[in-house]
């Protein structure tokens, strides 16, 4: 009898994980599959599939046997103790009922098809080129020529359960040789990102070896960006001069983000890999930062602008500060390397709490705007004087850059157990959500103005300040008449100025309602998902794909040819996701770079 339910139960086991493979194996999920892979199912997967292949890399450089000209003599080794029990970061979520469930699948699905689309216009007229241009039909190779839009698109091939798609892709990536490059330099900061995290989290998922050795490469190649007397990183990497081995001047001028947006990557490679020189290179950083972060003008916050010669955070130019381009993931990373390194590590703690506060007193405002929306968006600072710090100016520049803001906050909110920070988090997102709806095609402008409130606990709106802050931009040209200059400026009622018109496929917005809902369970932000997702699609689909909008002020406007690798990395990935179930890709297993690469937290 024993024996017979045993038989019976191996059955049902086996059944299960056939049905398993089966599922994840789909090229094209639909509605009538029910359900996206769970977390434990892509985990058995990941463990069983038999799939793989035994790859020898192609490439006849090894960046490996690169020499360095500047070692540490002692190096920063990664924690090893156990990880810390961190806070729950996901809300407890209640089982859908079967209408809810058939309402998600329909979306999710709808997400899916408009990746597919895009993905097989790449596969068609841009293979292994970085970008596919979706209007001219073809591709371009804009970030060294390494296949950028196909590495940065692995782990979404693989969350969507796209089998065959992901595999050929990993043929692809074999092929590459990260020793040839079509630019004279790149990006040391999107080379880790987009390249780098794109490897490691296709292998944080699949467990293909390839890939690892191929983030090694890629791991590798950037460490020599690192190589320099004081180990601060430069800015863009002259591949020839690394090859050599001659190590570089740090940079005079360079970007926060630039300095500080490079540990996730490293610090998950050297766990990954078990070698602490990648976790030493921005373990360094991490210290510098800490013991400078009370000597900016602005002491715990860091200015967009420093000097990595001289290691000076408040230097003539170090006089502006903000979370958008040039400084974003700088600070998002404060709170998302704590979670990886398991809370070992309290300088990330320190980091996180310190620039938090300082932004919220001196960079987040309440806009005002009709019907008076509790919300907050995020300025600039600027210091005019560097003899005088105090004197400070508010620039209300809103980027759609800042729109990730609402994550950070929320999600460090969750893990430091500060409730004013997931508030915090709330105000921000709610307010991308607010930018999106003031427009007639559905989309925030990419840089836009308003009229700081002068309290954040209500805020009226008073059309006299809003028509005196519009002629203070465009005055002159309409002769002080406000209403004249704002619909010639096609200005939406509340907005003081658009900087900038454009739509470039961005994820941030998205990005953080998809944390939002995962950290609150508010149903409200996936309805917002699905407005902004079927507005972002109407207005930026072409016959291959989908463009960057030219302007976003009208209901159909002209579009770029161009498609970001972050449209399938980043912003159909959050979108697929807050359509899925939420056990999928849990926050509290993962934690996700600044371009959306999954990396798996440690337990």
């Amino acid at each position: 009898m024993r024996r017979r339910r045993a038989k019976l139960y191996a059955f049902i086991a086996t059944a299960f994980l056939l049905f398993i493979v089966f599922l994840h194996g789909r090229t094209e999920m639909t509605v009538a599959v029910g359900h996206s892979p769970s977390d434990d199912q892509l985990e058995a997967f990941m463990n069983r599939h038999t799939n793989s292949k035994n790859y020898t890399l192609e490439s006849p450089f090894d960046w490996l046997d690169a020499p360095i000209r500047y070692s540490s003599e002692k190096t920063l080794t990664l924690p090893s103790a156990k990880p810390s029990t961190l806070p729950r970061v996901q809300a407890d979520f209640p089982a859908e009922s079967s209408k809810e469930s058939h309402t998600r699948e329909v979306r999710r699905k709808a997400v899916v098809d408009t990746f597919q689309k895009s993905w097989k216009s790449y596969r068609k007229s841009a293979w292994m080129k970085d970008e596919y241009k979706p209007i001219s039909n073809e591709g371009k190779d804009n970030w060294g020529g390494w296949a950028a839009t196909l590495i940065d698109t692995l782990d979404t091939l693989w969350i969507m359960g796209l089998e065959d798609e992901f595999r050929e892709a990993v043929d692809a990536v074999a092929k590459i040789n990260f020793g040839n490059c079509t630019e004279v330099n790149v990006s040391v900061f999107e080379t880790t990102i987009r390249y780098l995290g794109g490897l490691i989290g296709a292998y944080d998922l699949s467990g293909e070896d390839v890939l690892l050795q191929q983030a090694i490469q890629v791991g590798e190649m950037l460490l020599r960006a690192f190589d320099t007397p004081n180990g601060m990183p430069i800015d863009r990497l002259d591949i020839t001069k690394a090859k050599e081995g001659g190590g570089f001047k740090p940079d005079g001028h360079i970007c926060i983000a630039g300095v500080g947006s490079m540990t996730m990557e490293f610090v998950r490679l050297a766990q990954i890999t078990g070698n602490s020189k990648y976790y030493h290179a921005v373990a360094w950083i991490t210290m510098i930062l800490d013991y400078n972060q009370p000597y900016s003008l602005i002491p715990g916050l860091f200015p967009t602008w420093l000097n990595a010669r001289t290691l000076s955070f408040n230097d003539s130019r170090s006089t502006t500060f903000g979370i958008g381009a040039m400084a974003d993931s700088t600070f998002e990373y404060f709170a998302k390397t704590h979670a990886l390194l398991g809370g070992l590590e309290p300088a990330y703690e320190k980091l996180y709490r310190d620039s938090m506060d300082q932004i919220d007193t001196h960079l987040l405002f309440r806009p005002m705007l009709p019907n008076n929306p509790d919300i907050l968006f995020a300025g600039d600072l600027r210091i005019p004087s560097h003899a005088d710090p105090a004197a400070t100016i508010l620039d209300p520049s809103m980027q759609h850059l800042s729109c990730f803001a609402g994550g950070m906050y929320a999600l460090g909110g969750k893990l430091f157990n500060n409730a004013a920070h997931v508030a915090l988090g709330a105000k921000l997102t709610d307010g991308c959500v607010h930018a999106y709806a003031l427009t007639p095609s559905g989309i925030m402008p990419e840089i836009f103005e308003s009229v700081p409130c002068a309290s954040r606990s209500s805020c009226a709106f008073n059309e006299t300040a809003w028509g005196e802050a519009v002629t203070a931009h465009y005055g002159p040209k309409y002769s002080f008449d406000a209403k004249k200059a704002a619909a010639e400026q096609r200005l939406p009622v509340g907005m003081t100025s658009i900087k900038d018109y454009r739509y470039m496929l961005r994820p941030e917005a998205i990005e953080s309602v998809f944390v939002l809902y995962r950290v609150t369970g508010d149903p409200k932000y996936r309805e917002a998902a699905w407005g902004m997702f079927e507005a972002i699609v109407d207005a930026t689909a072409t016959e291959g794909g989908n463009a960057a909008v030219e302007d976003v002020t009208v209901k159909r406007g002209e579009l770029v040819d161009s498609m970001e690798t972050f449209w399938l990395a980043e912003t159909l990935k959050y979108f697929y996701l807050i359509f899925s179930r939420e056990d999928l890709l849990s926050l509290d297993k993962w934690v996700f770079n600044t371009e959306a690469h999954p990396f798996r937290r440690p337990v």
